[in-house]
């Protein structure tokens, strides 16, 4: 459906974009000697060092040494990205060619509560398609670790609004947290939640 007054895009991209498993970075952080690493990871938000590293709150350095500090053996960095990075899996090639529709009619953003390492391998593995790069798909990228907030928090969603200049009444946001859209609607932002594994296409099947 062609929303109406609508010119502006924020997508999520953590469960919106690309497809998590979260149970597979669970198990691989506990064959590393995480045993405490199913209280530290949600599919929303994380907690502890996870949530430090996601808030930019501390480096992927730092990260990794804090992770090691919990730790009975000796990993190394590459074993510790390998772990954290195996939550992603992939990005549907037809979303990706969605964004890419999209922008021909809308300003299409990211709003992600993410961290560097994550972001990282996003940009090497997820985004890259028939000659793309993850700029092709946003007008601009809001990252969490980078912007030093997170979502649902309202001032996340006010430094979007205002530093790319959007009226919230012109602007979808499409996230797979409702506590994250409640956030964004606070500020009169529409918004839909994505259930798990749903193809969101048909919210843009009238647009033409």
């Amino acid at each position: 459906m062609k929303r109406k007054g609508i010119k502006n895009l924020i997508f999520d991209f953590g469960g919106v974009l690309i497809n998590l498993d979260r149970q597979r970075c669970v198990e691989n952080f506990r064959k590393l000697g995480l045993e405490k690493v199913d209280e530290l990871l949600g599919m929303y938000s994380q907690q502890g060092i996870f949530m430090q590293h996601e808030k930019g709150l501390i480096s992927s350095a730092e990260f990794r040494e804090n992770i090691r500090g919990l730790l009975t053996k000796k990993v190394t960095d590459e074993q510790i990205d390998a772990a954290w990075n195996s939550f992603l899996v992939d990005i549907p090639r037809f979303k990706l060619d969605m964004l890419l529709k999209l922008r021909e009619k809308y300003v299409v953003y990211l709003l992600s509560n993410t961290n560097e390492i994550h972001w990282k391998w996003a940009c090497e593995h997820a985004f890259p398609y028939r000659g793309f790069r993850v700029e092709d798909y946003f007008e601009k990228m809001y990252l969490s670790y980078e912007m030093k907030m997170v979502k649902p928090a309202e001032e996340i969603f006010r430094g979007v609004l205002e530093d790319a200049n959007l009226d919230p009444h012109e602007t979808f946001f499409i996230d797979d947290s409702e506590a994250n859209c409640q956030g964004a609607q606070a500020l009169g932002i529409s918004t839909y939640t994505v259930k798990p594994g749903e193809d969101w296409r048909p919210l843009f099947a009238g647009d033409k």
